[in-house]
């Protein structure tokens, strides 16, 4: 989006959880990639710094993840890590208002509809198309759906054809409302399910609604300054690099003929040597992890008397994965 002059001297605005799991892995991911989030007035204070940017280039925001979702639909956050079911819950037509960034390997859980276990001939949606059904005609009334998921639980139960059903907005404990009274099923997010389970209920096998984790979210509403930008791609730059080193390893070996078994090894195990290859100097190679020790082998078989295989902290490319999509996106 384009900038007003009155904004031209905005920090860019990154939100993050203010507490919890998510707001530890969220601190993780950053120094990670070198931009350690600081929080100077402790956790009374709402607002924060990343690594060495001045606070008049980047602010940190320290919010709810919920209210990470509708910021960065409005705009008023350029950056948010908040999870994917919550922006498909509360951000409508996400795809026009959001783009995301890349998916942070934590807060795993998934949105998923649960019927008692009581109900021992209901297994799919398509049975609890039949239920809903029956339980109208028999009863009067509408199933109740207990859930804090109201826009997803909509779009799901349109999808599969299910309308006979009304929503019983859950404030509380939403695995609890059967057992109560108030619902006669639930859609709710679960990490493993065991509180579903010890609450006699049970996911239906189609019932997985989605399949969230916390993401990278950058706003497309908010007004994008190159200032903003450019931070925003040294922050990005920084994120790939890591991403990319965390996911390869540097392997090291001397052998009689480094451009064949470069290829070789290019073509067995997506092996890359980003420095060339020459004879008589070692091979470095970058391996994508797992075929680390297979790769070795493979030196071992070229004549290489010894292999060594390192982590590495960062890789900079001159494509910037992350980035570049997101310029695209916001017209950059």
């Amino acid at each position: 989006m384009t900038h007003s002059p009155e904004t031209a001297a905005q920090p860019l605005i990154i939100a993050v959880p203010s507490k919890g799991r998510l707001q530890d892995n969220t601190h993780d991911f950053f120094a990670r990639a070198g931009l350690p989030v600081g929080r100077p007035g402790g956790a009374r204070n709402y607002r924060g710094r990343l690594g060495r940017f001045a606070a008049s280039e980047v602010e940190i925001a320290f919010l709810s993840a919920s209210e990470i979702a509708r910021e960065l639909s409005t705009g008023q956050a350029h950056l948010g890590v908040t999870g994917l079911d919550l922006v498909h819950e509360t951000i409508s037509q996400p795809e026009e208002l959001v783009h995301v960034v890349t998916p942070l390997g934590f807060g795993f859980a998934d949105v998923v509809v649960a019927a008692p276990d009581a109900w021992i001939d209901v297994s799919t949606m398509a049975d609890l198309v039949d239920v809903a059904s029956h339980f109208r005609a028999r009863n009067g009334g509408r199933l109740r759906v207990a859930t804090k998921y109201v826009a997803l639980t909509r779009t799901f139960f349109a999808q599969h054809g299910l309308s006979d059903y009304r929503i019983v907005e859950s404030a509380g404990a939403t695995e609890g409302a059967p057992a109560a009274g108030t619902a006669e099923l639930v859609v709710d997010i679960t990490t493993t399910g065991s509180t579903l389970a010890a609450n006699n209920l049970k996911v239906l096998d189609d019932g997985v609604i989605l399949k969230s984790q916390a993401h990278l979210v950058a706003s497309l509403k908010a007004e994008w300054t190159p200032a903003q930008l450019a931070a925003a791609r040294v922050i990005l730059d920084r994120i790939a690099a890591e991403e990319r080193a965390r996911s390869h390893r540097e392997i090291r070996a001397l052998v009689q003929a480094p451009e064949l078994t470069a290829r070789t090894a290019a073509e067995q195990f997506g092996a890359v040597a980003p420095f060339g290859t020459q004879v008589g100097q070692p091979l470095l190679l970058h391996c994508p992890a797992d075929r680390a020790a297979d790769c070795a082998t493979l030196l071992r078989d070229h004549g290489a008397p010894h292999v060594s295989i390192t982590t590495l902290d960062y890789v900079f490319g001159t494509q910037n994965p992350l980035y570049e999509p997101l310029a695209a996106r916001v017209g950059a």
